[in-house]
């Protein structure tokens, strides 16, 4: 049998290594790590921590730490941030090694046929698979409010947009909304180059930040960070699945939230004023080119802010309606929860034989599916599940 993977980010490269470990046939499809070099900020850092950044293979070998030692340089530990461009060649030398022939084509649509499915993809034939994981990441998911959306894709941009946040200009005035680490990260990389002003606004009630090494030592420490509920999502995945649907929806949500990383607090205490509990209300364009948007506070008072661009780091909102490739008829019948797919303990959703893995499934087994670290729950299971079905 042939599982076919659509996404060869670091959820559905591990999947491939482990099902090979089994003895199964994967065909990926996509560019490895595309979405991280596409997607993310130039000169981002990554908020996990190294023993949290490896992705997950089915034999030892293949971690960040081993990467480094074999092009010569001493493995990050503890705290020490993960520059980018260090994770992005991380993951294409895992695929080099484990998942050579990952197939750099794009599907193009997805239709189930007898007891499996048939996919199309640019540059080869249809092509018959007994099963398909949908390894497809966030990219696609990425959320601007309508509120600002009207405003043009000249004033108002996504992160996912801007990888390289230079082209947006230096000397200009730029208003960054959001309140977790994409925000004030991209806000710190904003001034550092050279934009003429930058601010934040948040609509958290409060900007949060990760506690520092030294403040942790008092509570459960996990590749996830500190504290009881953290380590727990952060060992419990399958626990987790046993909540009821409304508890997991919640938890999902409000567990390693919008937050930022420790060490982002001295880029910008000084440099960027940032402040929380602020909702825009409107927003429109005004004669001179500029952004023109009302914000209001926790107390009801409303400002003003102009600005030459926004960076809308509003996150990510799973919508299949985004994976153009799944027919209507194929989305109609996949169940969801708190808007993401409903999956079983398998991962698999309820079109049979169509599976979901990587942080569309933070749903159901919580929110360590949102990172790299929990590809090694579900690849582990995953492969077991689809060894077991197909093989026996």
């Amino acid at each position: 049998m042939t599982v076919a993977i659509v996404g060869a980010g670091p959820y559905g490269l591990s999947l491939a290594a482990h099902l090979r470990q089994l003895g199964m046939s994967a065909r990926v499809f996509g560019e490895p790590l595309e979405s991280w070099r596409r997607h993310m900020p130039i000169g981002m850092l990554l908020k996990s921590r190294p023993d949290a950044s490896s992705i997950a293979a089915p034999r030892p070998g293949f971690t960040l730490a081993c990467f480094q030692r074999a092009r010569g340089e001493r493995p990050l530990t503890g705290d020490q941030p993960v520059p980018l461009e260090l994770f992005v060649a991380y993951g294409r030398w895992f695929a080099e090694r484990l998942v050579p022939d990952v197939e750099r084509e794009r599907v193009t649509g997805i239709e189930p046929a007898g007891h499996g499915f048939v996919l199309a993809r640019d540059g080869g034939p249809d092509l018959a698979v007994d099963a398909v994981v949908l390894a497809t990441g966030l990219a696609a998911h990425r959320y601007v409010p309508a509120v600002l959306e009207h405003l043009g894709d000249d004033l108002v941009s996504h992160p996912a947009q801007r990888p390289d946040l230079a082209e947006l200009g230096a000397d200009r005035d730029i208003v960054v909304i959001g309140s977790g680490q994409s925000a004030l990260e991209s806000a710190a990389l904003l001034h550092e180059g050279g934009a003429a002003r930058v601010r934040v606004f948040g609509r958290a009630e409060h900007i949060r930040f990760a506690a520092p090494p030294r403040a942790r030592r008092l509570t459960p420490d996990s590749p996830l960070g500190a504290g009881w509920t953290i380590a727990a999502a952060a060992r419990g995945p399958a626990a987790f699945r046993l909540l009821p649907a409304c508890v997991r929806v919640d938890l999902a949500r409000r567990i390693l939230g919008p937050s930022a990383a420790w060490w982002l607090r001295d880029r910008l205490d000084g440099r960027v004023p940032v402040r929380d509990a602020q909702t825009v209300t409107r927003a429109r364009r005004e004669p001179d080119g500029r952004a023109r948007m009302w914000l209001r506070d926790r107390t009801g008072y409303q400002r003003e802010v102009h600005a030459d661009h926004v960076l809308a780091a509003t996150g990510y909102r799973v919508d299949l309606a985004a994976l153009g490739f799944l027919t209507p008829s194929v989305r109609r019948r996949i169940a969801t929860v708190g808007g993401l797919p409903a999956l079983d303990a398998s991962f698999e959703t309820t079109v049979p034989g169509l599976y979901v893995t990587g942080p569309p499934a933070a749903a159901t087994f919580g929110p360590a599916l949102r990172f790299v670290h929990g590809a090694d729950f579900a690849s582990r299971r995953l492969a077991a599940v689809l060894a077991a079905r197909f093989r026996g």
